[in-house]
């Protein structure tokens, strides 16, 4: 009872301010004033300021919501310690390393993207024999002769 007399006496006085306003001769700005205080009378009129104050006093509705923080609670703190399943923070790292170089054929220096012409799951089990130099100077920077002639190419 109490909050309808409060949206009917705020409804009023916007009435009122509106009113005011046209008689300035600003009657978009009254127009929008007088829109704005009609929404209390209409939340009143068609009963939600009743429902939310039904709601907002019952101590059974207060009680719902804290059975629902806790059950939130409760699925998070499962969800993070399925995240924590008993492995170290290495162990995860080579985990998820291994998951990112699953893609790369043992000797490419270039993801195996698709089927192509002779590279294939066999062709990728068998790299093909180097003789003995060339097998000893695959080392690291053998991965970087590429980028090193293409900057020469350019001159960099």
């Amino acid at each position: 009872m109490l909050a309808e007399t409060i949206c009917s006496a705020v409804s009023a006085a916007g009435l009122g301010i509106a009113a005011v306003t046209a008689y300035r001769k600003r009657f978009l700005t009254a127009t929008r004033i007088a829109a704005y205080s009609l929404v209390p009378v209409g939340l009143v009129l068609t009963g939600v300021v009743e429902w939310v104050a039904g709601i907002a006093f019952k101590p059974s509705v207060w009680l719902g919501f804290g059975v629902l923080g806790l059950s939130w609670l409760l699925f998070m703190t499962t969800r993070a310690i399925e995240h924590r399943s008993g492995t170290t923070r290495a162990e995860r790292k080579a985990a998820r390393a291994a998951g990112r170089n699953e893609a790369v054929a043992p000797a490419a220096s270039a993801p195996s993207l698709g089927a192509g012409g002779a590279a294939g799951p066999a062709a990728a089990a068998k790299p093909k024999a180097r003789s003995g130099k060339k097998q000893e100077a695959a080392a690291p920077g053998d991965d970087f002769s590429d980028i090193e002639a293409i900057l020469k190419k350019h001159g960099i």
